[in-house]
């Protein structure tokens, strides 16, 4: 059987790396032998898998400039430990995102099979996404999509695609059903779980806890403490808003919550699919999205939540408070949120997968 190759540039805990977990863990049980070729700088959801793990360095920085000449830097690393390690092996390349460019190219320069599953779409600036995905264009043997909707935007012209929806793992559905059955929160809990960035719309759930005080906010960032005090400085004490750090267990704060939001800019950053509004949905929890973008395929307006633009910050706000004090139709969207949530299969997931392997 052969050997799959997985190459990631950040791992972290986001959603890309999340899915990707769950593929290796897959295809592992299908026999297959694995090597994870990663940055290892960090601890995420590629840590402690129990495959082969190859390193190469890569550090983000603040300063594009110096972002853009680490991660050319890594990428040529990247490039040459391949070329040398799988000239004379029978393997399958399989890059999540169109950010491992060094592995794509070694897949193309050795003739190999070269699978990218890509989850992103705003990637900035224009110029460089113009590169990744030119790369990916000539070097891909086949593509996965997350949604029809970034597939539609980003489809690679001269590569057959396929839309492959994310599933939750097996570990976080048997650790939901544990935590549904424990006690709910009384007080109505609104959770944003993001990236600490502005076009997250940060500053927006910011504004919505200070309008909204008789609610709780909490806001779980993938940054850390001095990150987010740094941050929020700017920003005014608000005694019904917590804000946490990168968190490995999400769990807790999915049962807390009551309702969770996406406010990401629609302008500025489409969001592709979306993982923590399954999770949310697999919860039983209703959740408001952007109108654009991966989420309007999970979510229905007026069904599983409510689609809204977050630059309309007052039908935000009026939105939450009618699910808030609407018992009746807060239960319809919840029911409605599970049954969906369970048409998210993993099993389709990494079957999808591994029929672009083979």
């Amino acid at each position: 059987m052969k050997k799959i190759v997985f190459a990631h540039l950040l791992n972290d805990f986001s959603g890309s790396p999340l899915v990707l977990s769950s593929i290796i863990k897959g295809v592992k049980k299908e026999g297959y032998e694995i090597d994870l070729f990663t940055c290892g700088e960090r601890e995420g959801f590629l840590s402690d898998l129990g495959i082969n793990y190859h390193y190469f360095p890569y550090r983000f920085f603040p300063n594009k400039y110096m972002r853009l000449v680490a991660f050319m830097l890594s990428q040529f690393i990247l490039l040459i430990k391949m070329l040398w390690r799988y000239r004379n092996q029978d393997v399958v390349f399989y890059i999540n995102t169109l950010l491992p460019i060094g592995a794509s190219l070694a897949g193309k320069i050795l003739g190999k099979k070269v699978v990218y599953h890509i989850h992103e779409v705003s990637i900035k600036p224009a110029s460089f996404k113009r590169l990744l995905k030119g790369i990916a264009n000539k070097t891909a043997s086949s593509a996965i999509y997350v949604s029809n909707e970034l597939m539609r935007l980003e489809a690679l012209p001269d590569v057959k695609g396929k839309v492959v929806y994310n599933g939750l793992s097996e570990d976080f559905i048997a650790k939901a059903n544990k935590y549904k059955q424990e006690p709910k929160n009384d007080d109505f809990t609104i959770l944003m779980l993001c990236s600490l960035k502005d076009y997250k719309g940060v500053p927006e759930f910011v504004k919505l806890a200070e309008r909204l005080s008789k609610y709780k906010f909490e806001l779980v960032v993938n940054a850390t403490t001095e990150e987010i005090n740094n941050y929020f400085e700017i920003f005014p004490d608000l005694s019904n808003l917590t804000i946490f750090d990168v968190q490995r267990n999400v769990h807790p704060f999915y049962q807390r919550a009551n309702l969770i939001l996406n406010l990401s800019h629609p302008e500025t950053w489409v969001e592709t699919f979306g993982m923590t509004i399954l999770e949310a949905m697999y919860y039983e929890k209703p959740c408001i999205v952007p109108t654009v973008g991966g989420p309007i395929e999970l979510i229905g307006n007026g069904i599983e939540g409510y689609t809204i633009d977050q630059r309309d910050l007052e039908k935000v706000a009026v939105t939450i408070n009618k699910m808030a004090t609407d018992q009746i139709l807060y239960n319809q969207l919840s029911i409605a949120a599970f049954i969906k949530a369970k048409q998210f299969s993993l099993k389709n997931m990494i079957q999808g997968a591994i029929q672009e392997i083979n």
